[in-house]
């Protein structure tokens, strides 16, 4: 009987155990996590603190007894400490210190990643977290009950910094928003889009400090301030959201990384090291935009990943056909979608980049109900043509449309194959003249 010990329950681990067992019977699968849950839907967070969903529990799609009921063999508050590639043997401890040892004939790491912390006094301060597992957005929660806080400080404005933002003011307190960076989410949007995103967080009372660098946390034993190279700010809780890196403490010295950290893998999910596979925050992903392994680190990623370690590492062969790195937010009803490359990104990259822009109604201007503006920037390599990126913004549900671009990249799709693509019309839906194909019609 083939056993397969996976480290990590989340996303990654969660498809990587269901996989396997669902699929190939007779197969032992042992499951490690130091977390007292399994499957914790991180994004829904911002929901959940800012009472946009009625019960945190909704957050779970699996649980340790779903496992069970599988066959699988699940240890919880049990973390790995050490793994003996040659031996091929895991050895772990449990919340009261007992020891467990488990030997593989295949490894499935998916340890997930570790939130950032900045590098500034006053982190140790009561009310100061960041908000990644359900026990923090627990944390969260508590501290936003009490009246005593009324200014609530969130460091880093990318996509968990953002929502979280909206989150806390929709509980009814002051939020500072600091990002060194001089607009939100400059990772995966061009300036014509985040200042946009900008403009929505503004005018919903969110007090936005960009371009300005948090020195340190002030107060005794709680925090009350936040200090920053402009000025001194009150503060009764402060969330840092600067981003996350992988955990790969595991395989350090074994397994190779990318700069960041994250382990090597190749199309099948395997690590350097035999029968040792890498899925979900921890590893690399095949970036087609790129043509190139690079790090993105989403929850779809996580679970396509599992899927294909789950069928490798069980005897099947199965390999990825990349990713886009696919993307969406939704703040006070905005929504922004993207995929690929942006702007900056293909610049960095060494692609030529060039952009095509359009802007128009998302339905003809005689339907009056559910219609407003949208907004579509392409980015394509102007000496090959093909596809890199795409960034779509409005306030109507646009969002099945960034899936037609994900595609298109994967495909290496040319801007000017996209001119005339055969797009349907009827007004209830569209324009005659889609958006979509005004953009691309709009290329050089």
């Amino acid at each position: 009987m083939r056993k397969i010990v996976i480290v990590g329950a989340n996303h990654a681990g969660t498809a990587g155990a269901n996989t396997i067992l669902d699929n190939y019977p007779g197969t032992r699968v042992v499951l490690f996590d130091g977390n007292s849950n399994i499957s914790y839907l991180g994004c829904g967070t911002a929901l959940w603190i800012g009472r946009q969903i009625d019960n945190p529990a909704q957050l779970f799609y699996a649980s340790k007894e779903h496992f069970i009921a599988k066959k699988g063999e699940v240890h919880l508050e049990t973390r790995v400490e050490k793994i003996d590639f040659r031996a091929k043997r895991v050895f772990a401890r449990t919340q009261e210190g007992r020891e467990i040892s488990e030997d593989y004939d295949k490894l499935i790491l998916a340890t997930g990643s570790i939130p950032i912390r900045p590098k500034i006094p006053g982190l140790d301060l009561e009310g100061v977290l960041s908000v990644k597992l359900f026990q923090d957005g627990q944390k969260m929660d508590q501290i936003l009950e009490d009246p005593a806080v009324k200014n609530v400080a969130v460091i880093g404005a990318g996509y968990i910094g953002v929502e979280l933002a909206e989150a806390v003011q929709r509980r009814g307190k002051q939020v500072l928003l600091f990002e060194a960076a001089d607009t939100a989410l400059s990772t995966y949007y061009d300036e014509e889009f985040t200042h946009s995103m900008d403009e929505v967080l503004k005018k919903a009372g969110i007090h936005l400090h960009f371009r300005e660098k948090v020195q340190g946390l002030t107060g005794e034993g709680r925090v009350s301030g936040v200090q920053t190279d402009k000025g001194l700010y009150p503060a009764e809780a402060v969330i840092t959201a600067i981003g996350f890196r992988p955990d790969s403490a595991l395989g350090a010295g074994e397994a190779a990384t990318l700069p960041n950290g994250a382990y090597r893998v190749n199309r099948r999910q395997e690590t350097t090291v035999p029968d040792v596979y890498a899925i979900g925050d921890c590893a690399s992903v095949y970036s087609n935009a790129l043509e190139d392994f690079g790090y993105i680190a989403l929850a779809t990623n996580a679970v396509r990943s599992g899927l294909i370690a789950g069928h490798n590492a069980a005897g099947g062969s199965m390999e990825s056909p990349g990713v886009q790195g696919s993307n969406g937010i939704c703040i006070f009803g905005y929504k922004m979608v993207s995929t690929g490359l942006n702007l900056r990104a293909a610049e960095r990259a060494g692609f030529s980049p060039a952009h095509t822009d359009y802007e128009d109604l998302q339905k003809p201007a005689f339907i009056k109900e559910n219609n407003g503006p949208v907004k579509i920037r392409l980015v394509y390599d102007s000496r090959t043509r093909r596809l890199l990126g795409a960034q779509m913004a409005s306030y109507q549900d646009i969002s099945l449309g960034i899936h037609l671009f994900s595609l298109a990249i994967e495909e290496k799709v040319t801007i000017d194959k996209l001119k005339l693509l055969d797009l349907f019309f009827l007004p209830h839906f569209n324009q005659p003249y889609n958006y979509i194909t005004m953009a691309a019609l709009g290329a050089k």
